[in-house]
């Protein structure tokens, strides 16, 4: 059978060409729904990231603010606060760093430079003695807990470098004429050599009349806060008047003596003895 115009052999051309197309159209529909399916796992993904770097991200900020935290209350245990404002200074402690004194603003732990010859010294609070020897009725030997316990006496002073830098704090600690006289101290005797943890043979010296007359004091505490080992914890002397390589730190003995020459370490490297900042700062 024919059908009219049309031959056979084009009937079936055209058969073929029906048929390709169908099979084009069902490949389209496919790959739509393929790229449907990818785009719709290409979202999923990208959903995914952006909630995984929102908790990551949450994670970074709570992180960054613990350290930050965590970071502001080691520095101020340490050297202070940028803020104006008294601040915590220990987690454990809840000590407060003081900011003025007798109408005076201190300077903030952070900003007091600091100077040493063998670097930061760190003593154990618990196995520390402090001890008072040499031109002495009775050697003494302090715990840090009696130094506690002793009347504390706060002043306001400044340490001046040889250097040319200078700040100014409050100091807290006992006296230390009270310390002196409770190991009695023996005719003769004119100066106190301080031994320290950097230099136990004495790392600088004090006139007796000095002491008594400026009533120096042996500080526990910078502007209310416990030394920081670098401001020489547990002990420093508050030297008032004088440079600041006689404000002994890491201090572990006082010894009397009538050897009115002794020269520390600094004042044997050139400094002057006397080491008064109304004189000169070299010998």
């Amino acid at each position: 059978m024919k059908i009219r115009g049309i031959s056979g052999h084009n009937i079936f051309l055209t058969v073929i060409l029906i048929l390709i197309a169908v099979v084009l159209l069902i490949t389209q529909a496919c790959s739509s729904h393929s790229v449907t399916g990818s785009r719709t796992k290409v979202t999923i993904t990208q959903t995914s990231t952006q909630t995984a770097t929102m908790t990551t991200n949450a994670t970074t900020n709570s992180t960054t603010a613990k350290i930050t935290t965590s970071t502001t209350q080691s520095v101020t245990s340490i050297t202070g606060t940028s803020t104006s404002t008294p601040v915590s200074t220990s987690t454990v402690t809840g000590q407060v760093e003081a900011t003025e004194f007798q109408g005076t603003k201190l300077t903030p732990i952070k900003n007091q430079l600091l100077n040493g010859i063998a670097g930061t010294q760190n003593i154990d609070q618990a196995t520390y003695t402090l001890t008072i020897e040499g031109m002495v009725d009775h050697p003494i030997t302090f715990t840090y807990a009696d130094l506690e316990a002793m009347p504390q006496v706060s002043v306001l002073a400044t340490l001046e470098c040889v250097e040319g830098w200078s700040y100014t704090a409050k100091w807290t600690g006992p006296s230390l004429s009270a310390i002196l006289a409770q190991a009695g101290v023996q005719s003769g005797a004119v100066i106190a050599i301080f031994g320290t943890a950097d230099d136990p043979d004495g790392f600088t010296s004090l006139d007796l009349s000095y002491i008594n007359a400026n009533n120096i004091i042996l500080a526990l505490k910078d502007n209310d806060v416990t030394l920081p080992a670098a401001n020489g914890f547990p002990v420093r002397v508050v030297a008032t008047g004088k440079y600041g390589y006689k404000w002994a730190k890491w201090v572990t003995s006082v010894d009397l003596s009538s050897n009115s020459n002794f020269q520390g370490y600094w004042e044997s490297n050139g400094y002057n003895n006397d080491g008064s900042v109304t004189g000169p700062a070299g010998q």
